[in-house]
């Protein structure tokens, strides 16, 4: 039992550590997204850290497996380059136990991973779709301030309004590029938003004012006045990054027979058991030799990661594409379980396999390199 919490310890202590710096990595890309966006206009300043917040137990759930399997790989590897395990394997801990303690803290981020994947996730999804809705819903009236020019670096536009009075912008003034380059200045007494009932395209509409194409003092410079004057708006794109499948609460996907919603089911019940198969991997792929140290194994490892991971989402795809069965995605699984007991219990079998295989001679010299 000393034992057990001695190596649960280690390894929940690594796992939690990666997790975290994992975590930071992809909140700090996120967040630079976020704040491009509101700089741009298409995200108020005051919902960037709201979004953030929702989206992280998305993030979560998938960093938590990989955090596992760098965490065992990193406790155990010190463990062998301490010849802890050396000490482990004198007193008859047999590689069946070590496995079977593995899967005590295997376990406990399966079930952490379960409740992200299964409530925690989808409800923080809908509510930043929520967010986004509200944030793409606004006019070019909400985001103005009166008194304040507001950029909009994506379009090239610059928009002044002096006041803003029972839905209308007072004494509007708008700089932009015209298709061919030119510089375009329009300027009206008032402005508001209106909505094309035949094809949903929203317009910030002009009203009494006048529209000045080029530059003054040359030949192409024109003067046009108009009574009503429509800039098109730019069309939402928000909500394009959070897919309706995966905001779904999970008991609307048992009770469908949508093939998109069955294997958007069937993804969320296969991450815990990612978590699982990837500590069965980590623990023979941690035996490190103490001449070789303790992070020689790491990258090849990362790449069986990787693939693993990468089959997942590809059957994933193809099965909404209705291209797979569901069982496809178990099936992967089911694979690489074999692919860990493969390298529980065969481990000696390749090894002298990869020995017979090559010739004597080229063996030696690749013991000489090492040395």
């Amino acid at each position: 039992m000393i034992i057990f919490r001695y190596l649960t310890r280690e390894v929940l202590q690594s796992t939690f550590a990666v997790t975290a710096v994992l975590m930071l990595i992809i909140t700090s890309a996120r967040l630079i997204k976020y704040l491009a966006d509101a700089a741009a206009g298409k995200l108020d300043a005051s919902a960037v850290f709201l979004v953030l917040m929702y989206r992280l137990p998305g993030f979560l759930e998938l960093l938590l497996p990989l955090g596992l399997f760098l965490g065992i790989l990193l406790a155990y590897g010190r463990l062998y380059l301490d010849s802890e395990m050396v000490v482990f394997s004198a007193t008859g801990f047999s590689p069946n136990r070590l496995l079977l303690y593995t899967l005590g803290p295997a376990c406990l981020v399966a079930v952490i991973v379960a409740s992200l994947s299964l409530y925690v996730s989808p409800t923080g999804l809908a509510r930043a779709e929520q967010v986004f809705v509200q944030q793409e819903s606004r006019s070019e009236l909400d985001l103005v301030t009166p008194g304040r020019f507001l950029s909009q670096s994506g379009q090239g536009q610059v928009t002044y309004a002096e006041a803003l009075e029972e839905g209308r912008l007072k004494q509007v003034f708008i700089t932009q590029r015209g298709n061919s380059g030119k510089p375009v200045v329009l300027v009206a007494e008032s402005a508001e938003r209106r909505i094309m009932p035949e094809n949903g395209k929203r317009f910030l509409v002009l009203l009494e004012g006048n529209r000045f194409d080029g530059q003054p003092g040359r030949a192409d410079f024109r003067h046009t006045q108009f009574s009503e004057y429509g800039v098109q708006l730019p069309e939402p794109e928000l909500t394009a990054e959070i897919r309706d499948l995966d905001a779904q609460p999970t008991g609307l996907l048992l009770r469908s027979d949508d093939q998109r919603e069955r294997a958007t089911l069937h993804w969320r019940l296969s991450l815990p058991v990612l978590a699982l198969v990837v500590a069965m991997m980590a623990v023979p792929l941690s035996h490190t030799n103490p001449r070789q140290g303790r992070f020689a194994k790491l990258i090849p490892s990362i790449l069986v990661y990787l693939l693993y991971l990468g089959i997942l989402t590809t059957v994933r795809s193809s099965m909404e594409k209705g291209q797979l069965p569901v069982a496809a995605l178990w099936l992967t699984h089911l694979l690489f379980i074999i692919l860990a007991a493969n390298l529980m219990y065969a481990g000696r079998f390749w090894s002298r396999m990869f020995q017979y295989l090559i010739p004597h001679e080229l063996l030696r010299k690749i013991r000489r390199t090492r040395a």
